[in-house]
């Protein structure tokens, strides 16, 4: 036993930590390396350089614990870009993934980890173990031989003399080569800056939009009731849709429906929800985004501005984020889980009843935010509705699979039930009355090789981007405004951004005019137009679809589904 301990204590030393802690600290740049489609020396630099000073860092002080523990920040960084690539299986920490972490809710969080195995796993026996490893000989005062400390700082040397040359190829031969922009952590902490330079320019939005004022006009006489309702899926992809094309049966209400028209070669520009929702919700662009989200108002002022009484119905958490802001322009706002018991979209049913009950200007418009089908999918439906059995995971894994996909449509089912009941809801209420649907972006679950889980990936794919898209209007609006529904339908064969055309068509499904409407993005319009596919990127810029990072895959589903990628 004492013999035991003390090879123990000779393995757990100091001296020993010196080696595997740069070696932990470099596993994403190896994982990096392997995923992405670096030149020969970016892959190179990228190990070497990182090597090299994580090696010299450890080997400045003979308390290699003092410095692990010091060097924090990091550990935590290289376990983040872990459980990345093990979710995405490529790609650095985006923009967008450090501001999901500030807009995502805990419960949303603590679903998707309470399923991520794998990765904890690897995290925890990498990092977890190194950085109690580093503290407990910390609290020993244990000291790194001054031989190896020689041994390990000529060897940094070395690494960063070999780095310097890669460094100097990648610059002369490898065209747009960025040190900050290819090579981890630097890109890293590069996009956290740009994150946080975000978050600032968000917070500000109250200030920044106060003056901002869509000067809209209503063209139809009050005295008509009207009552509109934009419902904002979430996390619903096209293909499980029966109405666009699932073999199986995940929409028996919707298909039963009259004055439905369905959109079914729909794309969203972003596959991230804090950005694809702001455009769903304004005028703004992907190509005006990064210079006009800040102090634009949202479709909700615009009707407010035009008389209308505004509500917005939410069933996602606060979140300090441009939806919460838009939430805010309603004249009432709900969010029904501030009583902080777990609700089904359903739930917001009652409330709009309620709404449109207790309305007394005739005009209203009313936006639903819904959690709709976002993972953990089998808790988005109650037991009672799950149409596809089993629906109960083990784990997210791609041997899991099939049962991820039963839970997933019946997500679609419920979804599928609420817009029934929404429908409904508005069609007694009588007059005029339309109501229009999107998801923000779609899903990944495990569809091909690749084996890409969940969304808001740094490179999107096909299921993140084609979403499903509808719209109902009422007999009593069919009958006064017969064009409106008429162009819907021819327009729905056409090739439409969800991203584009929402707020357009929301404003003249209401008959609401403005200078900042573009009737080239209203699907009820004859003008309606066709546009290039774009992508909004991490940074900020609209690029073409096919400069977004998508694989064959992707382009061989859409053309599949006779979706253009131009």
């Amino acid at each position: 036993m004492r013999r035991f301990k003390s090879i123990l204590s000779r393995f757990l030393s100091a001296d020993v930590l010196l080696w595997v802690y740069p070696l932990v600290l470099i596993a994403p740049n190896i994982g990096l390396d392997i995923t992405e489609t670096y030149p020969l020396f970016v892959k190179i630099l990228n190990v070497l350089l990182p090597a090299g000073v994580y090696l010299l860092l450890t080997a400045l002080s003979p308390l290699t614990g003092r410095t692990v523990v010091l060097a924090l920040p990091l550990t935590v960084l290289a376990a983040f870009q872990v459980v990345l690539l093990f979710l995405y299986g490529e790609s650095i920490i985006a923009v967008d993934m450090f501001l999901n972490v500030v807009t995502t809710n805990v419960s949303e969080a603590t679903e998707l980890l309470g399923n991520l195995t794998g990765a904890i796993f690897t995290v925890i026996g990498l990092y977890l173990t190194t950085l109690v490893w580093g503290i407990v000989l910390w609290s020993r005062r244990c000291r790194v031989a001054a031989s190896n400390l020689k041994v390990a700082r000529r060897s940094a040397s070395g690494l960063l003399t070999a780095a310097l040359v890669a460094y100097v190829v990648c610059l002369t031969a490898v065209p747009q080569f960025r040190l900050v922009r290819d090579i981890f952590p630097l890109n890293v902490v590069r996009n956290m800056w740009t994150a946080v330079e975000r978050t600032r320019a968000t917070e500000a939005y109250a200030e920044t939009s106060a003056a901002f004022d869509y000067h809209p006009t209503a063209t139809r006489p009050d005295s008509v009731r009207q009552v509109y309702v934009l419902v904002v899926g979430e996390t619903s992809r096209a293909d499980n849709w029966q109405l666009l094309g699932s073999p199986r049966p995940t929409n028996p209400h919707l298909s039963r429906r009259s004055n439905l028209v369905v959109y079914p070669y729909a794309l969203t520009e972003s596959n991230t929800t804090h950005k694809s929702v702001p455009l769903m919700l304004s005028h703004v662009t992907a190509e005006t985004f990064n210079d006009s989200i800040y102090s634009t108002k949202s479709i909700v002022s615009a009707f407010g501005q035009a008389g209308f009484n505004t509500a917005w119905l939410s069933n996602q958490a606060r979140n300090r984020s441009f939806i919460e802001f838009f939430a805010r322009e309603a004249d009432s706002t709900l969010y029904i889980s501030d009583d902080r018991r777990a609700h089904y979209d359903t739930d917001l049913v009652e409330p709009l009843r309620r709404i449109i009950e207790a309305d007394t200007t005739g005009r209203l418009f009313v936006v639903l935010h819904t959690y709709g089908g976002h993972f953990n999918y089998v808790d988005r439906y109650p037991a009672e509705a799950a149409r596809f059995k089993p629906d109960h995971a083990f784990a997210a894994d791609a041997s899991e699979r099939n049962i991820l996909l039963n839970a997933f449509d019946n997500t679609v089912c419920f979804t599928d039930s609420l817009l029934d009941a929404v429908i409904g809801t508005v069609e007694r209420a009588g007059g005029l009355g339309a109501v229009l649907y999107c998801s923000d972006h779609g899903e990944d679950i495990y569809d091909d090789p690749r084996g890409r889980f969940l969304h808001a990936s740094p490179v999107p794919t096909y299921y993140q981007l084609h979403v499903p898209m509808l719209i109902w209007m009422s007999d009593g609006l069919r009958a006064s405004c017969p064009e409106l529904y008429a162009n819907a339908q021819r327009n729905s064969g056409k090739q439409v951004s969800s991203s584009r055309d929402i707020f357009d068509t929301m404003l003249s499904l209401a008959g609401l005019e403005t200078p900042y409407a573009d009737s080239r993005n209203d699907l009820t319009s004859a003008r309606y137009t066709e546009h290039p596919r774009i992508y909004l990127t991490d940074h900020n810029e609209a690029v073409p679809l096919k400069s977004a990072g998508l694989r064959q895959y992707d382009f061989d589903f859409l053309a599949r589904k006779n979706i253009s990628a131009e």
